[in-house]
């Protein structure tokens, strides 16, 4: 890790940076949403837009990249993205807002291909899995503080929007200073939905629906908060509790994923999630109930991402981890893009507890498919399966296709290892 650490501090500190403006983003617009009289619904619609705008980047960035290079797109989506954010202020109007969002999702897209490329390009085979670790917790720490930006100023006003434009601004000096020559761009292309669905139907079925999960998790609870009528230091400190639970339970459920069963593990965490919130609905009138649902939401929906990818990975050979990994991502986001919208019309429909009972549906349905699944065929040995690497939903198909050249680079040590 001091390897990492001396070599790309400067695109770290830089992505931290990008990480404190994205993660506040989104708390912020919920809660001026709410100051401006915009309903669930139409928050919901905004929302949904970053990640619609995500989905189009994952897909389009590639190419402009390849087309004019990682510096001219970094700084023109980068540059896009800080004045989106100064334009929210100007203009609290649901359909700006839309659009903004679904600018400021696709900037983040590519820029987030652009630093992985260029964080991958700097590790080397013995530091790639390191490089993967630092740039996850610089992930989860950026959207963890961000939440207590919101505190800065009153979210009525211009100055937070002013401060996030220039988060982003800053951070492209370290980046675009400190980078080595642009890297050769390489991005396999997505495996086939027919033949993924054939390979692992619980991967392909649970990274839709965790997608779903995700949105709802990650868009929705600071407009829920702020449906809850809870004040602006309660929305980030409910927000942040929930990123902080994502952190703190990824190691022990990958811990776990390779010494059993990983789809019984999946049905073991969507089903602990599911009863447990149905069971926590009658108190959440607490807000420390809401506090304690947050830590376990996000502490059990976010490794599933990279449990999903460990379980379809069992099931493929090397050459082919990629591709899939890349076929995954793209699934995740279609299931991200729509799901908000779906959660604001209920909410707007049946009250602020559908946010709840959104995620005890999704995260019940992966349980009782995952459930199916196990009496279809049975379980790969403990021993055959491939290491589970960690890796943050916001990533983008770059950072999960470099996750699978971890975990295989992990298998062939171990069989080195054994035949030694």
């Amino acid at each position: 890790m001091g390897y990492i650490l001396k070599n790309s501090w400067a695109l770290l500190l830089g992505m931290f940076l990008l990480m404190l403006g994205n993660g506040t983003q989104g708390t912020l617009l919920s809660v001026r949403g709410a100051l401006e009289g915009f309903g669930p619904t139409t928050m919901s619609y905004v929302m949904a837009a970053y990640y619609v705008g995500f989905l189009l980047g994952s897909k389009l960035a590639p190419q402009l990249i390849r087309r004019v290079g990682h510096v001219r797109v970094f700084a023109a989506l980068a540059s896009l993205v800080s004045a989106a954010f100064i334009a929210f202020a100007m203009a609290p109007d649901p359909y700006v807002w839309a659009l903004l969002r679904l600018i400021v999702g696709f900037g983040f897209s590519g820029v987030y291909v652009v630093a992985e490329s260029w964080l991958n390009d700097a590790a080397t085979n013995e530091t790639r899995g390191q490089a993967l670790s630092a740039y996850m917790i610089i992930q989860m720490l950026g959207f963890v503080l961000a939440q207590f930006l919101i505190l800065m100023a009153d979210p009525s006003g211009f100055v937070l929007f002013a401060v996030i434009s220039i988060l982003v601004s800053v951070s492209f000096a370290p980046i675009l200073l400190s980078v080595s020559p642009a890297p050769a761009f390489h991005a396999s292309p997505p495996m086939t939905m027919k033949r993924l669905f054939k390979t692992s139907p619980l991967g392909t079925v649970g990274a839709f629906i965790l997608g779903g999960v995700l949105s709802v998790l990650f868009g929705m609870t600071a407009v829920f908060a702020t449906e809850n009528n809870l004040a602006t230091s309660e929305i980030s400190l409910l927000v942040g509790v929930t990123y902080l639970g994502a952190v703190v339970m990824q190691y022990p459920i990958g811990w776990m994923s390779d010494r059993m069963d990983r789809r019984l593990l999946i049905v073991i965490v969507t089903g602990f999630s599911a009863v447990s919130i149905a069971l926590a609905l009658p108190f959440t009138g607490s807000f420390y109930m809401l506090l304690a649902l947050g830590f376990l939401i996000g502490a059990t929906a976010t490794p599933l991402y990279s449990l999903l990818i460990a379980h379809t990975n069992d099931y493929l050979e090397p050459e082919d981890m990629a591709n899939a990994s890349g076929a995954l991502v793209f699934l995740n986001g279609v299931g991200a893009a729509g799901t908000p919208v779906l959660v604001g019309l209920a909410m707007s429909r049946y009250g602020p507890n559908s946010y709840y009972y959104a995620l005890i549906l999704l995260m019940g349905s992966i349980a009782l498919y995952g459930a199916f699944r196990m009496t279809r065929r049975e379980a790969i040995p403990v021993e055959d399966t491939m290491s589970y690497t960690p890796v943050m939903p916001q990533s983008t198909p770059i950072a999960a296709e470099v996750a699978q050249e971890v975990a295989i680079e992990a298998a062939e040590a171990e069989e080195d290892e054994h035949a030694t």
